[in-house]
């Protein structure tokens, strides 16, 4: 039963992830009430998602050190920077910037393992770019903000630093641990009953959070749909910049494969929930949008992919 609703959920992400924004704006009030949850509800979806990750993925770093180090500075160096100028040109305020780099800044989504397998590239890299990128991202993330943000707000680091590792890090320690100690078999068992309940994590984090941004989205306006097309840019070409990247760097296909993936996805939720919790409610409207793509969009290059690798496979 949980099997099923757990491939119910996964197909129905697309549409379930911004009926969830909706559910959350109609309802505002309530969401502001169960705020306290998401921190809760999030470091159990790491949790859930690290089961099925192990330390094998990290011999990786030794295999194909300069693959990790490209895809790294790919999702913190020049996703950001190319953030940062399209945002400043298209808008005027410094808020909204802070959003747009913060949503690509956050580390890779663990959903991007997904959709690698789907389009058969390389598993043990693209676990070992999750758990790397997981791992530095209390310190990538502050250190991006403070360049950003500069003096004009002042950002609680500490604060922010110990959310990143109450979230991510210590959950993502703790589930590969356990699939270590289990030699895989908690991923088979309490794994998979878990799935669902971590998708169902996702939209309440989405649900609660996008309360924040009710008072922007009930007013529709020029600059909010304009907000909108420009996250479906960024998103767009994070995957496009990936495709054509790595079929300038890489021969392997299964490597280009991956990097389409975790180049092109992110940990969205931990971008809003940093989002609500250190910023004004502006800078949040970048960062919440950029789920209603994401899955859409991974679906999207997943077809790309396939008929890029019909096209480049050897022989």
């Amino acid at each position: 039963m949980l099997n099923s609703l757990n491939k119910h959920l996964q197909k129905w992400m697309p549409v379930l992830t911004p009926l969830s924004l909706v559910v959350g704006v109609l309802f505002e009030n309530v969401g502001h009430q169960l705020l306290f949850l998401v921190p809760w509800l999030f470091a159990f979806m790491t949790f859930a998602g690290s089961l099925s990750m192990n330390f094998e993925g990290i011999k990786s770093l030794k295999k194909y050190p300069k693959v990790i180090l490209v895809v790294i500075a790919f999702l913190h160096i020049l996703m950001p920077i190319w953030a940062y100028f399209v945002s400043t040109v298209i808008f005027h305020d410094h808020l909204l910037t802070i959003g747009f780099v913060l949503a690509v800044a956050v580390p890779t989504g663990v959903t991007s393992f997904i959709w690698v397998s789907i389009c058969r590239g390389h598993l043990a890299l693209c676990l070992a770019i999750i758990l790397i990128d997981t791992l530095i991202s209390p310190v990538v993330i502050p250190a991006l903000l403070h360049i950003v943000v500069g003096q004009t707000i002042e950002i609680d680091t500490i604060g922010l630093i110990l959310d990143l590792l109450w979230m991510i890090v210590v959950p993502s320690i703790i589930g590969v641990a356990l699939n270590e100690f289990t030699k895989g078999k908690i991923e088979l068992t309490l794994g998979k009953k878990l799935s669902p309940f971590s998708k169902l994590s996702l939209f309440s984090i989405v649900m609660i959070n996008s309360s924040a941004i009710a008072p922007y989205i009930k007013n529709i306006s020029l600059e909010l749909v304009s907000v909108i097309l420009v996250v479906f840019l960024l998103a767009v070409s994070g995957y496009a910049f990936c495709l054509i990247l790595g079929h300038i760097l890489w021969k392997d296909i299964s490597i280009i494969t991956m990097f389409i993936f975790t180049g092109g996805m992110r940990n969205i939720a931990v971008g809003v929930v940093i989002a609500t919790t250190y910023f004004p409610a502006k800078t949040v409207m970048p960062v919440v949008f950029g789920m209603l793509f994401q899955q859409v969009l991974a679906s999207f290059f997943s077809r790309v992919t396939e008929k890029y690798q019909l096209k480049y496979a050897e022989g």
